[in-house]
């Protein structure tokens, strides 16, 4: 039987678009394909989510790749792509509704340390029972140990939870130990029917 339903957060809790985080900096064409891609698809990225790179060693190598006329923006974008928060429509009042019917919420997520400073603004952060983020632990999704560290740290059985993320992989690595997964589309009422079928009531 499902108690916990754990969930992701970019693109879950809040929209994580680069695209438009660019275009909020007023860049477009071929400016704003090469932000995207040497500042959010990039390993320093990644390293920053896992916490071996902070945000001025990874905006160091990043801007050794961009013209001089895209350093300020890369910098903006590294250290304030959150201002302001875009939430994820319906899922303040889906985790609302969980709360109510007396699931525990919880919070599974890669990304940076400075996360324990925007979670705050996040709406419904307020009802989740527990976080944890890959970079407070050098653990990331789908690994296997970043799972087991969640089910450790706040004594939950993987057989009674179930993981919603937007990310096939992250999901099936949620499988492997044990723990159902929903992949989200960005569809909160599609995914209130999916968590319906796993037995959640009360949404």
């Amino acid at each position: 039987m499902i108690k916990n339903v754990v969930f992701d957060m970019g693109n879950v809790m809040i929209h994580f678009d680069p695209a438009r985080f660019v275009q909020r900096e007023g860049f477009s064409g071929k400016d704003a394909q090469l932000l995207v891609q040497e500042v959010f698809q990039t390993a320093e990225w990644v390293q920053m989510d896992r916490g071996t790179l902070t945000e001025e060693q990874a905006l160091e190598q990043m801007v050794e790749r961009l013209p001089q006329h895209l350093h300020a923006a890369a910098k903006h974008l590294v250290y304030d792509w959150d201002k302001p928060i875009i939430p994820m429509e319906g899922m303040q009042e889906l985790c609302r509704e969980l709360k109510n019917a007396g699931y525990g919420v919880y919070l599974l997520s890669n990304a940076r340390l400075c996360q324990h400073d925007y979670w705050p603004r996040i709406p419904g952060n307020e009802l989740f029972d527990g976080t944890l983020i890959s970079a407070d632990y050098k653990l990331m999704k789908p690994e296997k140990a970043i799972y087991e560290l969640l089910y450790q740290k706040f004594s939950l059985k993987p057989e009674e939870c179930i993981f919603v993320d937007d990310s096939p992989t992250n999901i099936e690595g949620s499988i492997q130990t044990g723990m159902k997964g929903i992949v989200f589309y960005g569809d909160v009422e599609r995914l209130r029917a999916a968590l319906r079928r796993e037995g959640v009531t009360g949404v």
